[in-house]
């Protein structure tokens, strides 16, 4: 219930920043403590909110070394799941998605899959889930797009 709130308010939230005006201070009082912090390049921090499994959605903060909010983005999209490539260790994804809604490991298979919720419309009803699966040295052997079976009635 938490989490849907806080997805309802990130509208809000998102229009009351400005890159490159907005400060560290200004981001942690309108998204609280991020669940990870990230080192960036030349010093800036990346700061991960996360809005999984109930919500849709993963932000990624990047504060700047002078404090200020440097990049503000939503990274469960189409453009960034393409640039998750074979081979990639698991550690690279997790930075770039965000935490998963879910993992699964399939011993029988020897692999593990990790899977972000997101919307590939505007609607609800455009909800899928992205799957990465991983080999057992947590290298990625191929990703995925499917309906989330959320959708389906009588599940």
């Amino acid at each position: 219930m938490l989490a849907l709130l806080l997805a309802a308010c990130d509208p809000q939230n998102i229009s009351e920043l400005e890159e490159g005006v907005s400060t560290e201070a200004d981001v942690r009082e309108r998204f609280g403590a991020p669940e990870a912090v990230w080192e960036g390049e030349d010093g800036a921090q990346i700061y991960e909110y996360n809005r999984q499994p109930a919500g849709h959605t993963n932000y990624m903060i990047t504060i700047g070394p002078d404090g200020k909010m440097a990049a503000l983005r939503q990274v469960l999209n189409a453009r960034t799941f393409a640039q998750v490539q074979a081979g990639m260790p698991m550690e690279t994804v997790r930075r770039m998605l965000g935490k998963p809604m879910k993992v699964t490991t399939y011993a029988l298979k020897r692999e593990t899959h990790y899977d972000w919720r997101y919307l590939e419309g505007a609607s609800a009803d455009t909800s899928k889930i992205f799957t990465v699966v991983f080999d057992p040295d947590l290298k990625v052997i191929r990703t995925m797009s499917t309906r989330d079976p959320d959708l389906d009635p009588g599940r």
